[in-house]
């Protein structure tokens, strides 16, 4: 289950979820000046696609507690990074629809500095 859901994180989610963290933190951050508008076309199709990947994670996950069963693994933790930086984005809210996503995440979270701690190194240094 653990390969499983690591293939459906790299072939589905992070295709869904990537290009609106690079829209609205990434390419901002590396455009001297702060760069354009987020093209809100590849925001609004990217939120689309990430729409139709939380159905399918929410349906994963009211069997059970995390992506490859009742205990955390790799395929939970993988989706952290873009995960993270999303959240900080004024789509975050996507994740209101799929309230066992929702936990899911907040789980993860939850769960002290050595899964939150990377991300915020990062994020600290882009601010």
């Amino acid at each position: 289950m653990v390969d499983m859901w690591t293939e459906v994180e790299a072939q589905q989610y992070y295709p869904a979820i990537s290009p609106v963290v690079f829209e609205c933190i990434i390419i901002p951050f590396i455009i001297p000046g702060g760069g354009a508008a987020p093209n809100q076309t590849v925001v609004d199709e990217s939120l689309e696609r990430l729409r139709g990947v939380l159905g399918i994670y929410e349906a994963r996950l009211e069997k059970s507690r995390y992506l490859a069963g009742d205990s955390i693994s790799f395929a939970d933790l993988n989706h952290i990074p873009f995960t993270f930086y999303f959240m900080t984005t004024p789509y975050a809210k996507v994740f209101d629809d799929y309230p066992k996503v929702k936990a899911w995440w907040e789980m993860l979270m939850g769960r002290g500095p050595r899964c939150r701690g990377s991300a915020s190194i990062c994020l600290r240094s882009l601010s």
